[in-house]
This record gives structure tokens, C-alpha cells and sequence, in this order.
């Protein structure tokens, strides 16, 4: 049994939620309890059940460095050597018994109830996404993969909470989950189905980090999807991103972004297109500047202010925080927020030179440290020597450093959990990065909510959709967010008003609906 070559990222992650965290108790508690992926011949012949298996797989094997997969059947025995192989792309080190000893928690799919004390039975149909303490919940028979992500993630997060209960605010587990994605109700009810053949028109995914990957995830099992989707983003795949990247194997490490992402889209009738740019650099070598549906997963507030900024006709946004995850949609001229609207600031903000100084313990180094950013020099060796010096860690552990730039050392020693394998977890910074489960059921929503709107399905009642995957699901989600009433944000200014309207006509029509459908 060995942990991910990632490890240190996902104990970042895990230092960020956890109370009193300290590596070592962390990696002896992973080690002691087992997982088991429990699931019949029903969850392998249903579409939804596979998808529920692939991404749970995905999920669990970034973190746990045992999993069992346990196939209840003929058609599931088969299916497990695929899922074996998946899991062993993500962490070539991992130990897949075909059962678990001792401690151990169940994730169960399909019809079958499975042994074990700690049994959590996820499953789906259609757009809802299921979970049971109490007995099997099945897999529906449509392709819609929404309600079916969305249980993985489910599943992966009541995993975790179980485990680490008492190092949580609320670590009990969900007894019952019934979402709908399509409406972010709960419990069953009648919707729309998911269209047989759905035009995403002129439609761009913005970001390809943890939430783009899991809105890939979802996009990519959308059967019928046509039109053009843009995938934007600038940055290469490296090893500190398989802690929570889906759909990212080992054999992925140093592929463009983009390029990774585009090779799972097999639909005959949608065009991917990959720009390796970011997105005001995509924008600024475009004659025409008409976006008609951007679909947002960027890392800061300022990178998503500047893309509303280049006035796209509708957005939608997902974002993970310290404790929860959401979704936002944004009409420029509507009455709700813009996506602006969210993110100004109401204080004083640390400007990067300040955080990055405070995160590598050497807050009198911000004038280095500006200028560093400003230039991108490299690093000297009395700079990380100062550094290692202020973590109380060997200079030999950071040396490799020397000579490179600023933002790489600090994208791996600290954001990358460098720090927190050498520290033991203490004190080793508080760049957030969320778990896997949490970033992977963002880009679901975000994928849902593109599909709904392109689609012509009514939007969501409320502007904003918030989870707490660290706790039991709340009874309500929608937080309705109207606009900043300061007048400071551009929604309020006359002149990105009019470009707005010349852009798009005075009036922001929606796409007529997608008709004849399949699935509910």
C-alpha cells in the first residue's frame, strides 16, 4: 500500500477542513481504514450506474491508498478490471484488494445491498442524484449524467466525513439524499427531460483546473450535444493537479490543458475547439467579441471581474470556497447580480506581493517579492534559504528552487503541499485547495446549468446555488444575490450598458428550446 506521488496536495486539502490536523495521524488513518466500491451487474448495465462507478473511482483513488473494488455478478466482474485499471492510472501505488479487512466504508451502486456496518448506497435517475443509509437506490436507465456525477460526489464526501467525524464541525452523514440537478430541489418530483439533441450554439468553457475537469466530465457523457465548444486556458497539467483533477491520469502530466480535455469529447455533431490562452488574451485577438454563453471556472476574484468585463450575453460560474461550492447564473441587465456583482471587494485587499510574502513566512520581503512577481526573475539562494529558515525545514528539501521563478516556487511549496509533507502539517500555509469532491460536484453544476440554459430549460429561481459537502445537505440551496446596489460594479455603468445592448439588441433573448427528449 503506498500513497499518491500527489499526496502532499491532497493533505493540503485535507490540513484546510480538518480540526488539529497533523500528517502523520492523517496518512495512519487513511492507511487503517479501508474503502470498498461495492456494485452489482444492475449498476454496470445501466449508463448512469457506470458513470456513478467512473467517477467514483476517480474520486477515491486520489486520496485513499487502498480501495477495494468489489463486483457483485458476471457483468460486474468484467466491468471491475476496467475500473482496477482507471484507478491504477490515477496512483500507480495503490492497493486494490478485491475486499477489505477491518474498518472499512462501503460505497454501494446498483440493486444489491452489500455487507459491511458503514454501507452508503448512492445512485441516480435522471437530472437526481440518490443516497441511502438504509438499502440499495439503483441507477436510472437514461444517459443523463448529472444526477449520476453528483451521487459520486455525494458518496465520495459522506466517505470522508466518516472517517474524519470527529475533525469536523458536522461530520455525521447524510442519511438520504434526493437532488435534482435540474432544479436543485430535493425530493422526487416530475422534470424535464434531458433533450435528445442539444445546441450549445457559440458556447465556451473558460478554465480547465478541478471545476473545468469536472464539467468535462459531465459534458463529455452529454449524448446529442452539438454546436461549438470553446476550451479556454493557458496552463499545462502538472503533478500537483492530479489530487483533484477527474479526469487527469499520470500519463497526463505535462499535456496542455486543453488538449487533454478535448480528447473526451467523442460527439459527432459538437466542434471542440482548444485555445492555450487566457481568456484576455483570447479576447484580444478577436475581431468579433460576441460570446453568447461562457461558461466560468477561474481561481480569483479579479480574473472573473475581467471577464464580465468583455461582456459575454450570459455566464454561468462555479466556484469552490473555505466550506462550500456553487454555481451562479448571470443575465448582464437582468435584475440579479452580474457575475461582477460577486466579487467586488467591500474592504481592503492584500495586494499578491502581500499574500505571497505572509504565505512564505517573510512578510518583510514584500518589495522582493513584487519585484520577483513583476519581472518573473528567479528565485536566488538566499531567498529560499530565508524561506526554509522561516518553516524550520533542511534548505536541501527547497533547493531545487534556486534559479527558478517566484511563482513556480511558490505554486509547489506551498499550493502544491510541498510545505505540509515537510512540516508535518503545521504551519505550512493556507492557500485554499479544495477537496476533490468538492471541485468535481462544481463542474458538474456548472455543466448542468450550461446544458439547462442552452437548452431552453426554465432558469433556476435564484441567482446563486450553494453546497456544503462537509456537512449534511441543507434544506435549501438558492441564495437570490441581487445586484451591488453601491453603483460601483460596470453593470451600473451607462457605457458597458450600451456596448451590451449593441452587442446583443436591445432585448437578451433565450435560445428557443431543444425539442424531442429522452430521459429524465
Amino acid at each position: 500500500m503506498a500513497f499518491a506521488n500527489f499526496f502532499d496536495r491532497s493533505a493540503t486539502a485535507a490540513s484546510q477542513v480538518l480540526a488539529n490536523f497533523r500528517l502523520e495521524d492523517f496518512k495512519e488513518r487513511l492507511s487503517a481504514h479501508g474503502v470498498t466500491l461495492s456494485f452489482d451487474d444492475a449498476a454496470v448495465h445501466s449508463s448512469e450506474g457506470r458513470a456513478t462507478l467512473d467517477l467514483s473511482v476517480r474520486l477515491l483513488a486520489r486520496l485513499y491508498p487502498m480501495l477495494a473494488i468489489h463486483p457483485i455478478g458476471s457483468a460486474a466482474g468484467e466491468y471491475a478490471a476496467h475500473l482496477r485499471q482507471l484507478a491504477g492510472g490515477i496512483n500507480d501505488q495503490i492497493d486494490l484488494p478485491d475486499e477489505v479487512g477491518g474498518a472499512c466504508t462501503v460505497v454501494n451502486v446498483g440493486k444489491t445491498a452489500a455487507a459491511g456496518l458503514d454501507v452508503i448506497n448512492i445512485g441516480s435517475n435522471g437530472w437526481r442524484a440518490l443516497l441511502s443509509r438504509d438499502g440499495p437506490v439503483g441507477s436510472g436507465s437514461t444517459t443523463n449524467p448529472f444526477g449520476a456525477g453528483a451521487a459520486a460526489c455525494f458518496g465520495a464526501a459522506n466517505v470522508f466525513r466518516r472517517i474524519f467525524a470527529d475533525q469536523l464541525p458536522r461530520g455525521e452523514l447524510d442519511d438520504r439524499i434526493d437532488l435534482s440537478l435540474l432544479t436543485y430541489l430535493q425530493g422526487p418530483a416530475a422534470g424535464s427531460a434531458l433533450p435528445e439533441r442539444c445546441d450549445l450554439g457559440d458556447t465556451y468553457l473558460v478554465g480547465l483546473g478541478a471545476i473545468g475537469n469536472g464539467a468535462v466530465w459531465a459534458l463529455s457523457r452529454v449524448p446529442g450535444l452539438a454546436g461549438v465548444l470553446n476550451l479556454v486556458d493557458h496552463e499545462n497539467a502538472d503533478l500537483s493537479n492530479l489530487q483533484r483533477y477527474v479526469m487527469a491520469t499520470q500519463d497526463d502530466v505535462g499535456r496542455r490543458k486543453v488538449r487533454l480535455a478535448r480528447v473526451f469529447f467523442t460527439q459527432s455533431t459538437l466542434k471542440v475547439r482548444a485555445h492555450p490562452r487566457r481568456w484576455g488574451e483570447y479576447v484580444d485577438g478577436r475581431r468579433r467579441r460576441a460570446f453568447e454563453r461562457v461558461a466560468v471556472a477561474l481561481d480569483t476574484a479579479e480574473d472573473r471581474i475581467a471577464l464580465q468585463a468583455s461582456l459575454p450575453r450570459w455566464i454561468v460560474n462555479a466556484w469552490t470556497q473555505d466550506v462550500d461550492l456553487g454555481v451562479s447564473r448571470h443575465d448582464f441587465t437582468a435584475a440579479g447580480a452580474c457575475l461582477a456583482c460577486l466579487y467586488l471587494p467591500t474592504g481592503a485587499l492584500k495586494n499578491e506581493d502581500e499574500r505571497v510574502a505572509e504565505e512564505l513566512k517573510i512578510p518583510d520581503a514584500r518589495q522582493e517579492i513584487r519585484m520577483l512577481l513583476q519581472t518573473h526573475r528567479p528565485v536566488s539562494k538566499p531567498f529560499v534559504q530565508r524561506v526554509a529558515a522561516a518553516f524550520d525545514v533542511p534548505f536541501g528539501a527547497l533547493e531545487k528552487f534556486v534559479g527558478q521563478p517566484l511563482q513556480t516556487f511558490y505554486r509547489n511549496a506551498i499550493c502544491g503541499g510541498l510545505m505540509v509533507g515537510l512540516t508535518g502539517g503545521i504551519s505550512a500555509g493556507t492557500a485554499v485547495v479544495p477537496m476533490a469532491f468538492q471541485s468535481a460536484l462544481a463542474g458538474i453544476m456548472l455543466a448542468s446549468d450550461l446544458v439547462k440554459h442552452a437548452a431552453g430549460m426554465p432558469p433556476a429561481s435564484t441567482t446563486t446555488t450553494r453546497i456544503n459537502l462537509l456537512r449534511p445537505l441543507a434544506p435549501v440551496l438558492g441564495d437570490p444575490r441581487a445586484k451591488d446596489s453601491s453603483g460601483r460594479c460596470i453593470c451600473c455603468d451607462q457605457d458597458f450598458l450600451a456596448s451590451y445592448r449593441r452587442k446583443y439588441g436591445a432585448r437578451n433573448r433565450r435560445p428557443a428550446s431543444n425539442k424531442s427528449a429522452v430521459g429524465s
